[in-house]
């Protein structure tokens, strides 16, 4: 059995803040999964990720909700096809608002940098050259 997609789900404090953030990133939504309470916000045609307002989230689950400003759930991360996607996608997540979580690192065939997102989510956005990766 293999899976078709993904579907990550976050909770978010104000969902038109949340999707004005990622439209500004690039990112588009799915109308078919939308409303006051949720929209899907398409990474590619097998990735999704489910911004859910908390209320909404709260009841999928039995366990209190983390607070992503104080807590690391998860961390994201997004892989890109160059360098220089990864820093454009950055500059449009720190003028939007998110904060850079880490300093950017470069291992040579990989480089790496992370934003916070208005609700404190954690996301990596790196790119790797495969080709270079060191032989073990």
């Amino acid at each position: 059995m293999t899976p078709q997609s993904l579907f990550v789900n976050l909770p978010i404090n104000d969902l038109p803040k949340a999707i004005a953030f990622f439209t500004s990133l690039g990112f588009t939504f799915n109308p078919q999964f939308t409303n006051d309470d949720a929209t899907c916000m398409i990474v590619n045609e097998h990735i999704n990720v489910m911004l859910l307002t908390k209320p909404f989230f709260a009841g999928f689950t039995p366990k209190p909700l983390i607070d992503a400003h104080q807590t690391t759930g998860c961390c994201l991360s997004l892989s890109m096809d160059s360098k220089a996607s990864v820093e454009a996608l950055m500059d449009k997540a720190l003028a939007a608002g998110g904060q850079e979580h880490s300093q950017p690192k470069d291992y040579g065939f990989m480089y790496q940098r992370g934003f916070f997102d208005l609700d404190g989510h954690a996301w990596e956005v790196f790119y790797m050259n495969e080709a270079e990766m060191p032989k073990s």
